[in-house]
């Protein structure tokens, strides 16, 4: 990038300025390097955005599934054909490296694709009737207008996957991207914008938590979508659930990737390692435990360690390198003070290098650590540090190991590796997850399958797939019969 970018809201059919307090993306990678910058939307814009989704509400519901999968369609091959410089732009502004920039605007493309053909799958369902001459249908009507709260981690990714659903099931939208991406999801916004999807459909508004709050408050939202923290998720619910607006939460997660003693050595240690340590740990899918059975655990963890020293941290523009920068130093500091205290508090580091790489205003870089926590009490073992920091602990057997990985209030995904099928299977019933990976990394989602956790993992219907339906619509159960 070449010059800082001017940031606009979108609201109706216009590009707009807003009139709040300065809104800036800095390079977390460079932090002296001002990505975008704009004004934050005020309480002015927040009431014609959604003024706008509202007026444009029952149009929209009413053009046919397959049209309103069209504009999608289109939006995603604009993301495809210009995913070289998206991804770059992604790099630059949230800090992940090249190629998983590259790759996230590839799947918010395929993600609009996939969601597209919603026209062409079934829209309801046909029941007998107990009398004669009737049947029973269930249909299906959008809930009306969306407030979409979106994450640093994954700005474009994740913002597909709410607002295409949103959309094809017939909603208009109400978008606020976190304050520290917003270029990623202009460049969205600009997408759907150009495949012609009509005015008012889709508002952007950029701002911080003060945005959020006012979304959530509006008494012209009619449903609420946020992926963050479990305790911002909670308010959100706490407040909706005072007004009767129903709410769609992706929440925390202190995901396990369990290695029991049959272990494929050589699989485990590639997958964990990624599960850990790729997007520099900030997925809240990561790898962020690792229970490992005592008779593997000093080969495993000799193997992950190495690997995890070997890792290259830098400019995520570098083709080099493999593990960037986190998303501020803010975030940095937290880690790093987190990892002090573990250490006062018995945990040993295994990796060799300090976890702060140079000075503070160098960039938001954290190296991969390993800590063994076995034999402690560490908070960092139960808190979410969302960073490429990840816990060990030695278990004998696969009953502590299942035992130990339902521990906390968590439970969005996990991993076990094992050759043994029965094992697997047991690990199916026993770990309470809303995602679980077999011989695969903890992190990973598909469009086409319910994506969400369990505990304080989630809150509502899950995200993805058929399930989307289950909260973007209603059911109207219809009692139909002729008039004779």
């Amino acid at each position: 990038m070449t010059a800082t970018v001017d940031l606009h809201h979108r609201i109706g059919g216009r590009w707009t300025d807003g009139s709040g307090e300065p809104v800036e993306s800095w390079s977390p990678a460079h932090p002296d390097r001002l990505v975008a910058a704009g004004r934050a939307a005020g309480d002015d814009e927040l009431d014609a955005a959604v003024e706008a989704a509202r007026q444009a509400a029952s149009g929209w519901a009413r053009t046919p599934a397959a049209s309103r999968g069209a504009f999608l369609r289109e939006a995603g091959r604009l993301l495809s054909a210009r995913a070289d410089g998206l991804g770059a732009e992604l790099a630059e502004e949230e800090g992940k490296t090249l190629a998983e920039g590259i790759g996230e605007v590839r799947r918010a493309a395929q993600i609009l694709d996939y969601v597209s053909g919603v026209g062409d799958r079934v829209a309801g369902t046909v029941h007998h009737s107990p009398r004669p001459g009737e049947r029973i249908l269930v249909t299906r009507r959008p809930l009306g207008v969306i407030a979409a709260i979106t994450p640093f981690n994954f700005p474009i990714a994740i913002p597909a996957w709410k607002i295409a659903p949103a959309l094809a099931h017939g909603n208009t939208v109400v978008w606020k991207p976190a304050d520290p991406v917003p270029l990623l999801a202009l460049r969205l916004a600009e997408a759907l914008v150009e495949a012609g999807l009509p005015d008012g459909v889709l508002n952007l508004l950029i701002g911080g938590p003060d945005l959020g709050r006012a979304m959530v408050a509006h008494p012209g939202i009619d449903g609420i979508t946020f992926t963050g923290s479990t305790a911002v998720g909670r308010s959100i619910a706490s407040a909706a659930a005072a007004r009767g607006v129903p709410v769609q939460a992706e929440l925390g997660g202190k995901n396990a990737a369990v290695v029991l003693a049959d272990v494929d050595l050589d699989l485990a240690v590639d997958q964990v390692a990624a599960g850990a340590f790729n997007s520099s740990g900030q997925k809240c899918t990561a790898t962020s435990r690792i229970i490992v059975d005592e008779s593997v655990a000093d080969e495993f963890l000799a193997r992950l360690v190495a690997r995890a020293d070997a890792l290259v941290v830098g400019d995520p523009l570098d083709p080099a390198t493999q593990v960037g920068p986190v998303i501020s130093g803010r975030a940095r500091e937290s880690m790093l003070g987190a990892v002090a205290a573990a250490s006062a508090s018995g945990v040993t580091r295994l990796t060799s290098r300090e976890p702060a790489l140079g000075a503070a205003g160098d960039g938001h870089f954290v190296a991969p650590t390993v800590l063994d926590c076995t034999g402690t009490d560490a908070a960092v073992w139960d808190d979410e540090l969302f960073g490429p920091i990840v816990g060990v602990k030695r278990v004998s057997g696969a009953a502590e190991a299942f035992a130990e990985a339902n521990r906390g209030e968590f439970g969005l995904t996990a991993a076990v590796f094992t050759r043994d099928l029965g094992t697997a299977l047991e690990a199916i019933e026993a770990i309470d997850t809303g995602i679980l990976h077999v011989n695969s990394e903890s992190a990973g989602a598909d469009p086409h399958v319910p994506f969400g956790g369990a505990k304080g993992s989630g809150l509502g219907p899950k995200e993805q797939g058929e399930a989307a339906q289950d909260f973007f619509t209603h059911t109207t159960t219809v009692y139909l019969r002729g008039g004779s």
